[in-house]
């Protein structure tokens, strides 16, 4: 018997090359220990591959966006913007409302001014008294007139281009929105903002019954956008900054 030999099974030395390695020790070649990711091939459970498909609960870095965050057009990467409210764009309306008719009553007002001025002049007791007044009247009517249709047309096309030239009138900016064009995301130009703005004044000869139903109509809308009449006919879209 030789003292100098190890015993052939070598059962207390370390593992051999190409065995089974023991549990949490990463083999040197082979199947991979428990616990440890491979250096190459498959990684363990729970952890992102480095290339191909992501491990499951992860998200991709590239690609389609994870679930739960629908892709808009025009968005590519990443969820589409939020849709405003109707409450916010209600509210928008409003305001615009009120600064187009604080105009209004201040031209109105400087207009009745002038009329009741110039009626002054005229003297209770002279005969020719109804004549100067009806005088006065015409001669502040004119301008009066003109003022009005002044006014008129500019808050008609206060919306078309205020929309299509910054995207949004005062009162959506003062709520955080705008108009963009709902397949890139990009402001809509005067085309688009001038047929989302007709549709209503269209809308608006029927009484105005019509003018309402197309500012009602987002209500309806079955897309998630809650696109009016007028904003489909546009290909535009209210959203939130």
């Amino acid at each position: 018997m030789s003292f100098g030999s190890p015993p052939p099974d070598n059962p207390y030395g370390q593992p051999q090359q190409g065995q089974q390695g023991l549990p949490g020790y990463p083999q040197q070649g082979g199947q991979p220990g428990y616990g440890h990711p491979q250096q190459g091939g498959q990684p363990g459970y729970g952890h992102p591959q480095q290339g191909g498909q992501p491990g499951y609960g992860y998200p991709q870095q590239g690609g389609q966006p994870g679930y739960g965050y629908p892709q808009q057009p025009g968005y590519p990467g990443g969820p589409g913007p939020r849709v405003a409210s109707m409450g916010r764009r209600l509210g928008a309306r409003l305001i615009d409302g009120v600064i187009i008719g604080i105009v209004y009553v201040v031209l109105l007002i400087a207009g009745v001014a002038g009329s009741a001025d110039a009626a002054t002049e005229c003297d209770p007791n002279s005969p020719a008294y109804e004549s100067c007044v009806n005088d006065a009247a015409a001669d502040v009517l004119g301008p009066l007139t003109a003022v009005f249709l002044i006014l008129g047309i500019a808050s008609l096309l206060y919306e078309w281009l205020m929309v299509g030239l910054v995207g949004a009138t005062l009162g959506k900016m003062i709520l955080g929105m705008r108009v963009v064009k709902a397949d890139t995301g990009q402001k809509t130009g005067l085309g688009s903002s001038f047929i989302r703005w007709i549709i209503p004044i269209v809308g608006s000869l029927a009484c105005g019954i019509g003018q309402l139903l197309v500012y009602l109509s987002p209500f309806w809308d079955k897309s998630g956008r809650q696109q009016g009449w007028h904003d489909k006919a546009a290909s535009t879209m209210v959203v939130q900054r």
